[in-house]
């Protein structure tokens, strides 16, 4: 019988383990922050320069 190893395991007994679980949360985080944030950028540009243009 062979058991696959997960880093993301939701029992994550060991400290090693239970750190990478963590920082892959932090991660994940990070990345949904930097999404919004450049939505953001994106839209706020497109809004200045469409203005530009018709002002």
């Amino acid at each position: 019988m062979q058991r696959t190893l997960s880093p993301i395991a939701p029992v994550a007994r060991h400290p090693f383990r239970q750190a990478l679980v963590l920082s892959r949360i932090e991660q994940a985080r990070t990345r949904d922050d930097n999404d919004v944030k450049l939505f953001a950028l994106a839209f706020s540009a497109f809004f200045i320069c469409f203005y530009t243009f018709i002002g």
